[in-house]
């Protein structure tokens, strides 16, 4: 048919085969005056209880809306938050209980459903409270801390059915379950550790309790420890370096004596293993500002570190004993000093800065020139700006790219005929050694260029960190 034309359409044509001529539509209607009105209000009551039946919920804190809560089968702690009695100080059971008793004083025949079979606000968690107080006891039995922070885990269906009973039935204002259950049971956990502080940032412990379960998670927060050690000797590496036969298992391998490392000693290993035992930790980590090569002293002041205990069930340390301690166990081989309290932002301090760095460099050069030539060319590389192609000796684990480090200053040279040594200070993240012999040109300008002459390096030290 033509959307535009003006015939309408007889929808009569579409009926039953044989009725098209003979229906009438409007046959069945009646005047309004004939219909019952006995009839109509049978239909809107059976409507009303099945669709309206919400409106009519009496509401707290009225009696009726009291006498209904207790019907339910709403448990104290839930029916002195919804209630509506507000008593500054007491707890919601208490308050409950109140509640209770007035409404049972009203109404002695007032009791709970027969098919209720549980709390429909909280489920009973209120109920499981003890149980609850005592799996976060033995959670942290033997753990250290002052502060703690508690995390509830509800399935979603449970919080949203409450929010809508509580917004229906419970009187304005009143606090949702979740966090109503989260001051109880941290009132609760106080009375039986005192001196916990309960916090919302930064904890040394977090606690994870699971509605569904009624299980909890003690998540004990890392220890961290800040300060600087000196590398006294060369061949030890910053960090734990997993054996190359073996790659660490445990066990270790015939290579490596069965440690799974590739050196017996790290700095790693000789400042945190006696941390770990102070501290009873499960595992550690260290984070130092940058690191020197495995066969580079590190001297001075020494480079800031900050060593982590993960898991730690003691938090109390004698920073005095444990850095004699450490220092007599790693005697010859490195020293720690300024050991105190640190936290997780310094491990990004630490990592970030870009320290200036102090070297005192020696190498071997067979040269023609004479010491006053050698000086001068030398002191030249002050205030210079290198360009260093990534070393060829670590090409395998950096990106191949230039870098421009700046040398801030050049001297002390001393030279002992063909062996030559000076102290440079430099922008952190310069390759000396190759400031030194230039790794075939790929550093720009380099000692080697300056003298004509092949360079081998003897030894490299760190003098100073200029940090802090």
């Amino acid at each position: 048919m033509d959307p535009d034309s003006d015939e309408e359409d007889d929808w009569t044509k579409y009926a039953d085969t044989g009725y098209t001529s003979t229906y009438d539509p409007w046959a069945d209607m009646v005047p309004a005056s004939e219909i019952e009105e006995e009839e109509f209000d049978d239909e809107f009551d059976e409507f009303e209880d099945e669709d309206f039946r919400r409106t009519d919920i009496p509401r707290c804190p009225a009696p009726a809306g009291i006498d209904h809560t207790i019907r339910m089968g709403t448990c104290n702690h839930c029916l002195g938050r919804v209630a509506g009695v507000r008593i500054a100080g007491d707890p919601l059971d208490l308050v409950g209980e109140r509640v209770r008793n007035q409404a049972i004083e009203r109404d002695p025949d007032l009791k709970v459903d027969d098919e209720i079979d549980c709390c429909p606000f909280c489920e009973d968690l209120f109920l499981d409270l003890d149980v609850i107080v005592k799996r976060i006891t033995e959670a942290v039995d033997d753990v250290e801390f002052s502060k703690a922070q508690l995390g509830i885990h509800f399935a979603k269906d449970h919080v949203a059915a409450e929010e809508v009973l509580r917004s229906t039935i419970a009187a304005t204002g009143s606090r949702p379950l979740k966090a109503t259950l989260s001051d109880t049971i941290q009132a609760a956990v106080s009375e039986k550790i005192p001196g916990i502080v309960w916090v919302k940032e930064r904890p040394e412990v977090m606690l994870l309790f699971d509605t569904l379960t009624l299980g909890v998670n003690a998540d004990v927060r890392a220890l961290f420890l800040y300060g600087r050690y000196r590398k006294l000797a060369r061949g030890i590496p910053q960090t734990r370096w997993p054996c190359r036969a073996c790659r660490g298992r445990d066990g270790g391998c015939e290579s490596c004596e069965g440690t799974g490392q590739q050196y017996p000693h790290s700095i790693q290993s000789l400042v945190c293993e006696p941390m770990v035992e102070f501290t009873s930790a499960v595992s550690d980590a260290f984070h130092g500002m940058g690191r020197e090569d495995i066969d580079v002293r590190c001297l001075g002041d020494g480079r800031p570190f900050v060593a982590e205990m993960k898991s730690p069930r003691s938090r109390t340390i004698d920073f005095e004993k444990l850095t004699k301690t450490i220092n007599q166990a790693a005697k010859d081989q490195i020293e720690i000093h300024s050991l105190r309290a640190s936290n997780r932002a310094e491990v990004s301090r630490i990592k970030e800065t870009k320290a200036e760095k102090s070297y005192t460099i020696r190498f071997n050069c067979e040269h023609e020139l004479s010491d006053d030539e050698i000086t001068t060319r030398i002191e030249s590389l002050s205030g210079q700006i290198l360009e260093q192609q990534t070393p060829q000796r670590v090409a395998h684990r950096r990106a191949d790219k230039v870098r421009n480090r700046k040398v801030i200053s050049v001297e002390n040279i001393l030279i002992e005929e063909h062996e030559i040594q000076f102290d440079v200070r430099c922008e952190s993240g310069t390759y000396v050694k190759e400031l030194v012999h230039s790794d075939e040109g790929r550093t720009n300008p380099s000692v080697a260029g300056l003298l004509e002459a092949d360079c081998e390096v003897i030894w490299l030290d760190v003098k100073d960190i200029h940090a802090d």
